[in-house]
């Protein structure tokens, strides 16, 4: 029990007459040796004059929550968080316990999981002592998440805990117990009392770990999915003609997101994964002699994604627009890697994709979940081949995010005009010049070209000089 702070918070407890004790996130990550930044501290009395007094010795401000009973002391890099003893009572139309007063033994109780349910006395006659009534370290040993209660009672309660259960059996890659697991298939519905912020914070927490298929497919499983992340549950299920069969796309999905996940920590990025081919089922399509299809999928996909970050309440800015880039563009490099790699198709795929190139290639090839190895061999191949292009084609012409070096103003200045179609039309062929390759992404070059087209197509003679 590695903590600077806690005999000295044990000592302010005896001197006021108050048992405490370490419980909860803390305990658990000690004996699995995981970082620690956030301290639990319960009190048989009151939490709140006891971190006021801890905050007085230390000589740290005290942020007090008197309508939750609770006040969290920071201290370096952890926070320190009081709170009474309490035990709970619920009424089914929300998850908001009604508290009383109560004793360790209450407390404990209340808890959702039995490795959530150890303690550690703070006192000076039990310090260091593991109070342990559920058989959490058993648990643990066993890699088990299980209810210190039943958990039907558990889970109707307060049902953010079966998105919870799932989420600590995906970051710990845990089992649920059978029991545990039965209990959420039957309460699944109860989730609907639940805001649609917490639920997606426990999403995020499964997308942050380092295998988020265990969590989707637990949540697929259970029948959660489909209530609070329907358009991925849709992707589930395969097709037949004949003899010719789709794969499974929500599994195909979730090893996209699990390679994503071997090479980057971008949360945005595995957002991108976990939606690229979300419009499947609406774009699937089966068509003689090619066999099944899923024509603009990666359109419609960037559109639903605007969808579902609103529903989500996901952010609606840049980061937003960074996964509807990725999901627009995630079959471009796929297409280059199976035709003959143009440098043309290669400074669009850097206009277009700007800074986030590098990240939609990472996307593209944890994308080629193919079993067959040699088919998996030439698209890796060809990805580098792309990828060498791109750092070429970047050196010499300057193309990632670049702007045209003749501009829609400068045009109607020259040609004193006002804004009109041919404006858009001049510049957008200077733009498709560039990126061809027909002419430098210079100015001279730019200017003539705007002289030959207005001339040859608009019959306009420039009236402002160069």
């Amino acid at each position: 029990m590695e903590d600077k702070y806690l005999p000295q918070i044990g000592a302010i407890a005896d001197e006021m007459g108050l048992r405490a004790y370490a419980i909860g996130g803390f305990v658990r990550d000690t004996f699995l040796q995981r970082s620690i930044t956030d301290v639990d501290i319960m009190v048989v009395g009151s939490g709140i004059a006891l971190a006021e007094r801890f905050s007085q010795e230390v000589k740290r401000p005290v942020m007090v929550f008197k309508n939750f009973g609770t006040a969290m002391v920071r201290v370096g890099e952890r926070e320190y968080e009081f709170v009474g003893a309490r035990k709970e009572s619920y009424n089914r139309d929300s998850r908001k316990p009604i508290v009383e007063q109560g004793t360790l033994e209450d407390d404990q109780r209340r808890r959702d999981f039995t490795i959530n349910a150890m303690a550690f006395g703070l006192n000076a006659d039990n310090y260091g002592f593991l109070l342990d009534p559920f058989g959490g370290v058993c648990d643990m040993r066993e890699g088990i998440i299980r209810t210190p209660l039943d958990p039907d009672v558990t889970f109707s309660d307060d049902p953010l805990r079966m998105l919870r259960a799932i989420r600590f059996a995906t970051q710990l890659d845990y089992t649920i117990f059978t029991e545990t697991f039965e209990a959420i298939k039957r309460n699944a519905l109860r989730i609907e009392i639940i805001s649609q912020e917490r639920i997606t914070t426990e999403l995020e927490k499964i997308i942050r770990c380092p295998k988020p298929s265990i969590g989707f497919k637990l949540l697929e499983e259970c029948g959660l999915l489909k209530l609070v992340f329907a358009e991925l549950s849709a992707l589930k299920g395969v097709d037949r003609v004949g003899n010719r069969a789709h794969k499974d796309n929500f599994y195909h999905t979730l090893q996209v997101l699990d390679n994503v996940c071997e090479r980057s920590d971008n949360l945005w990025l595995r957002w991108a994964a976990l939606l690229h081919d979300i419009a499947k089922p609406q774009t699937k399509h089966w068509e003689e002699n090619i066999g099944w299809t899923f024509h603009q999928h990666e359109v419609l996909g960037s559109k639903m994604a605007g969808r579902i970050f609103r529903k989500l309440r996901l952010p609606l800015g840049d980061e937003l627009r960074y996964v509807q880039k990725l999901i627009f563009l995630h079959l471009r490099p796929i297409v280059l890697s199976e035709d003959e790699v143009t440098d043309s198709a290669v400074r669009r795929l850097l206009f277009e994709a700007g800074n986030d190139a590098e990240d939609l290639m990472l996307l593209c090839q944890a994308d080629i979940t193919s079993k067959n190895d040699e088919k998996v061999r030439r698209y890796l191949r060809n990805f580098e081949i792309v990828r060498s292009k791109m750092v070429e084609i970047e050196e010499k012409d300057r193309i990632r995010n670049f702007q045209p070096p003749i501009t829609g103003d400068m045009i109607m200045q020259f040609y004193g005009i006002e804004p009109c179609r041919m404006v858009g039309l001049i510049k957008e062929q200077i733009k498709d010049a560039i990126l061809e390759g027909a002419i430098p992404n210079e100015y001279q070059a730019a200017y003539d070209m705007m002289i030959e087209i207005a001339r040859r197509d608009f019959n306009l003679e420039i009236t402002l000089p160069q």
